[in-house]
């Protein structure tokens, strides 16, 4: 707790779990010296292991998300620590995942309790800034960059399905939307990568923040639509029960409901073929001119139970 207040985080961010997580990514046990501090390779998973069996703390698997949102985020942003320093590219929600002591945060770590650490603590403090300018330097360069419709330029986290997302913008939207506003455009970091809230409530449409928004959201103007669309990476394609869940989540929507699932290949759509939702549409990135069309009596629209003052 000392160290990370002299460091300048918050009481907030200095707490339990953040004191453990720091201790088990210097690799320290209850009897460990910080000038012995290592930087090894840790994950979330493993960072829960060292706890518990170095400082016999255990915490749930289900808190992952704890562990990971009241320290490991904290520590990355920062500098404190580095995400991936194996594979900067490796996607952020990638099982693979693994974070490390900054090289100079280490040195400084190792100094802790010695005569010297006021001295390097000031140093440390004095330098933050530009370690932290170059670090998110070095990040910026694997983000994706986007262009939106409107001539918007955006970034986006190389982690899970936002290359997919990329090509959404990119090729779905000019092909099968043309001239449409992308309203929403989530992020494997950030879940409110792109929103146009006040658009959104234009057409009726106002989602609280812990509702599982579909990736992209997409409003024709000239038809009226909304395009609710899905990119798939690993799990989630608009099947009956979501498909029945995002009719509830836009049941104030002026404007007619399109569900879209996205794939990158065909391949990556056979192992959830059988689950898409009859009237709804796939798109392929691979093959990005052409649409899959699940029956229904209309290609590329809303059906009258997705239109608005729709019943049922």
């Amino acid at each position: 707790m000392v160290i990370l207040e002299a460091l300048g985080f918050p009481s907030r961010q200095r707490n339990e779990v953040a004191a453990y997580t720091l201790l088990a990514l210097a690799g320290l046990g209850p009897r460990g010296k910080w000038r012995e501090a290592q930087a090894p390779l840790m994950g979330i998973t493993p960072i829960i292991g060292f706890i518990a069996e170095k400082h016999s703390v255990r915490y749930a698997p289900n808190t992952r998300e704890t562990v990971r949102d009241e320290a490991v985020k904290h520590f990355v942003e920062y500098g404190l620590l580095v995400r991936n320093p194996d594979q900067p590219g490796r996607p952020v929600t990638s099982g693979k995942t693994v974070y490390q002591l900054e090289p100079a945060a280490l040195e400084l770590l190792r100094a802790f309790g010695g005569s010297d650490w006021p001295h390097l603590l000031a140093g440390y403090l004095e330098g933050r800034a530009g370690l932290l300018k170059e670090l998110r330097r070095s990040r910026a360069m694997v983000r994706i960059p986007v262009t939106l419709p409107g001539g918007e330029k955006i970034t986006l986290s190389p982690g899970g399905q936002n290359p997919l997302i990329g090509e959404i913008v990119r090729e779905f939207c000019p092909r099968f939307a043309p001239g449409g506003e992308v309203l929403y455009l989530g992020d494997a970091e950030d879940k409110f990568a792109h929103l146009q809230a006040g658009r959104l409530r234009e057409i009726g449409v106002d989602l609280p923040a812990a509702a599982k928004i579909p990736d992209v959201m997409i409003h024709d103007h000239r038809r009226n639509w909304l395009l609710l669309v899905e990119a798939v990476t690993s799990a989630g394609p608009v099947d009956a029960k979501r498909r029945k869940e995002l009719k509830s989540l836009f049941e104030g929507c002026s404007a007619g409901l399109v569900f879209v699932t996205c794939f990158e290949s065909r391949k990556a759509m056979q192992d959830f073929l059988s689950q898409i939702a009859w009237e709804s549409e796939v798109w392929i990135a691979e093959d990005p001119e052409h649409l899959i069309h699940f029956n229904g009596e209309r290609y590329l629209g809303p059906y009258p139970d997705a239109l608005p003052g729709r019943d049922g």
